[in-house]
């Protein structure tokens, strides 16, 4: 199988218009997802945090991607949020955007629960044991366990299904040793940074783009 073109550049982390009853106006998402193309964006990241995505149902979710890829038809990669409260539920949701044709998902560390290392390995191990689909790691210490370097490093030569990190913590430090961590021995890994404030440094210290919301 050929290999899938690296994740780079500017995904923008979408929001979702919704009618006067809240529910999805598909109309004006199309039109949403075309101006943001028109625009030049690399890529699209719905059901991220911008997206709010804890806010919408499963269904919803699964609609949101729907709509957009229909939308897109392969004129930019989506990178879609598929993080879902357990193991069982996050599969199912990588194989349905896998039947979409979604270049690749998201997915945070369990949240709610705070989870030791070896814990948030064996999550993502899992995960990337069973995703049709290639999988960024998305490391939000604000609102999920944290990924540290040891478990990117090791999930990184161990499971090709998991292709690159969005690193959202705002540490450049941390991000710089994933990077040489990773990259000898991983030089497709993709690093995204979703700190917008992050996005030159980190850029100018070997990242490969981000998920921000201000683009």
């Amino acid at each position: 199988m050929m290999a899938q073109a690296k994740l780079q550049g500017i995904f923008t982390p979408n929001l979702v218009p919704l009618d006067s009853r809240g529910e999805i106006n598909e109309a004006e998402l199309r039109k949403y997802t075309d101006w943001l193309i028109e625009r030049g964006v690399h890529g699209l990241y719905p059901n991220g945090s911008t997206g709010e995505f804890t806010r919408f149902t499963v269904e919803e979710r699964r609609r949101i991607i729907e709509i957009m890829a229909d939308q897109v038809r392969g004129r930019v990669p989506i990178l879609a949020g598929a993080a879902e409260a357990n193991v069982k539920e996050t599969i199912r949701a990588c194989e349905y955007y896998h039947s979409l044709g979604v270049r690749a998902v998201a997915i945070v560390a369990p949240f709610y629960y705070k989870l030791s290392p070896a814990s948030v390995y064996a999550y993502f191990k899992e995960i990337g044991k069973n995703t049709p689909i290639d999988v960024t790691l998305y490391n939000i210490p604000l609102f999920a366990s944290p990924i540290d370097v040891p478990t990117v490093q090791r999930l990184s030569e161990e499971c090709e299904k998991i292709v690159a990190i969005k690193d959202s913590s705002g540490d450049i430090p941390h991000m710089i040793r994933m990077i040489k961590a990773v990259r000898p021995n991983r030089p497709e890994f993709a690093f995204l940074t979703g700190w917008d404030a992050a996005l030159m440094p980190l850029i100018l210290v070997g990242c490969d783009g981000g998920t921000n919301a201000t683009s």
